[in-house]
């Protein structure tokens, strides 16, 4: 069974986001594989032990993408393709276009994904690609079973639990809870560095420059305003109802 998984390297969740001229500052910041990727990840290495086969980990990003890669080839991934570029986009549509003719020409049974990027939280990429491949697709996966070229899944849908039956190819994003993923070992790591990587230039995807147009465009980013000093309402209960109307209506704008 050949299994793939698409992921992308986004900040460490616990990094502190700078803004320097309208754009999040890359200095000295840790990168990682999206954590919700590397539940992906994690599946992907657990079906090939259960049923043999093998994990291609594929990446669209800048070469520094190269480490989170290597991550995942040490977890027990068996190969990593890097598709890098600058005619590629940051935004979903680009993203999910460059993949597809990534995809077009490979054999796959099993497409994996994180259900969405900690960074922008968008969750489109698989979605679209899936669009794009023409195959089926469920998203938040906490639970999957294969047999018979079908696939059982449980899905996360809005605090309730969803049972679908899927025939492969399909395309699944994974939700916490999926797995526990685990960590690269000292053997894995250095056996890592013998796996197969392939860089992908742009040029050789014999994309249409017009497909590869952004459909987003980010004209602002902030932080969210520091969080102010707790307010304690003296008076009666009436008054003080009175008074967090008024400061609901002046100060926040909620009423």
């Amino acid at each position: 069974m050949n299994v793939y998984v698409i992921l992308k390297q986004t900040f460490d969740t616990e990094e502190k986001i700078a803004i320097r001229n309208g754009r999040v500052s890359e200095d000295g910041v840790k990168f990682v594989i999206n954590p919700y990727d590397e539940y992906a990840v994690e599946e992907a290495i657990r079906i090939k032990e259960a049923s043999g086969g093998q994990v291609i980990v594929v990446s669209v990003g800048p070469e520094r993408s190269a480490e989170a890669l290597r991550t995942a080839l040490a977890m027990g991934a068996d190969e990593a393709v890097l598709l890098s570029g600058d005619g590629i986009p940051a935004d979903e549509y680009s993203v999910s276009v460059a993949l597809a003719a990534f995809f077009a020409d490979q054999s796959y049974d099993l497409i994996l994904g994180g259900n969405f990027s900690v960074d922008n939280g968008a969750g489109q990429v698989a979605i679209r690609l899936a669009g794009l491949l023409g195959i089926p697709h469920v998203s938040s996966v906490t639970k999957l079973e294969l047999f018979n070229g079908k696939a059982n899944v449980e899905r996360d849908a809005e605090g309730d639990l969803e049972v679908l039956e899927v025939s492969l190819p399909a395309l699944f994003t994974a939700q916490q809870g999926l797995n526990e993923p685990r960590y690269p070992s000292l053997p894995g790591i250095m056996k890592a560095k013998k796996k197969p990587f392939r860089h992908i230039a742009l040029d050789e995807l014999a994309i249409d420059p017009e497909r590869l147009t952004a459909r987003t465009k980010q004209t602002e980013i902030n932080l969210p305003p520091a969080r102010i000093a707790g307010q304690i309402l003296q008076g009666d209960l009436p008054s003080q109802a009175a008074e967090i109307v008024q400061l609901l209506r002046t100060n926040s704008k909620v009423i």
